[in-house]
């Protein structure tokens, strides 16, 4: 039994040693590479939904932003798997981690913020002062850009965390009162489990739509800086 209600969000260990690379690692090396030469149901799907999803995020992207293309495709995939993972029993999500989802955020904001003031110098720039600013408000508008600017990455990472811990914290919240009330109502327990059942259904669709919404922002920025 858990500690307390956050004792599953700890980060696996053995002998002290995290096993948390592993564990990122683990649905990567369960995925079998393309064979060009063989083509089969599965090929064929996963060739759609690379070319979907590339469509979706490549849309209006200039020849700069396209080059990003395996990048995107890379991330998405790796914070899709990484956020299934977590639904597989005694498992653990490395995606809950608020200190893993930074990591993943500010390299990439900061590539795209540097990739705009080498190209877009003066667009970049643009952005800290709106045209027609009142002259005594200049002072206080940049001080707001700039804070707004640096805050987008902590928001992609915070976004990320909260959205796949809440969801996590309520199934654990709702298993612990479907065994408390299978040895007192056994009625009630299962209309409690079909609730889960429900409710980790619900958490397939967020976790495949929480890796295309960090994906799109991060592909929102890029067009802004490209």
């Amino acid at each position: 039994m858990n500690q307390n209600l956050f004792t599953s969000f700890n980060i696996p260990t053995i002998l002290g040693i995290p096993l948390i690379t592993l564990i990122i690692l683990f649905p990567t090396l369960m995925m079998t590479p393309p064979n060009k030469l063989i083509s089969n149901r599965t090929s064929s799907l996963q060739q759609w939904l690379i070319q979907l999803t590339l469509k979706q995020l490549m849309l209006n992207h200039s020849t700069k932003g396209r080059t990003w293309s395996l990048m995107l495709l890379t991330l998405i995939t790796f914070i899709a798997l990484n956020n299934l993972l977590g639904l597989t029993p005694y498992a653990f999500t490395p995606t809950t981690q608020l200190s893993m989802n930074i990591g993943m955020a500010i390299p990439l904001w900061t590539a795209t913020v540097l990739m705009g003031f080498r190209f877009k110098t003066k667009a970049s720039l643009a952005h800290f002062l709106p045209q027609g600013t009142p002259i005594p408000l200049i002072p206080m508008l940049v001080i707001i850009e700039t804070i707004s600017l640096f805050i987008q990455p902590m928001a992609l990472a915070v976004r990320l965390t909260a959205n796949i811990t809440a969801g996590h914290l309520l199934m654990h919240l709702l298993g612990d009162t479907a065994l408390t009330l299978a040895s007192i109502y056994f009625s009630s327990s299962m209309i409690t489990v079909i609730v889960i059942i429900l409710l980790i259904t619900l958490e397939l669709a967020v976790a495949l739509i929480q890796a295309y919404v960090f994906t799109l922002l991060v592909s929102l920025y890029l067009h802004d800086n490209s």
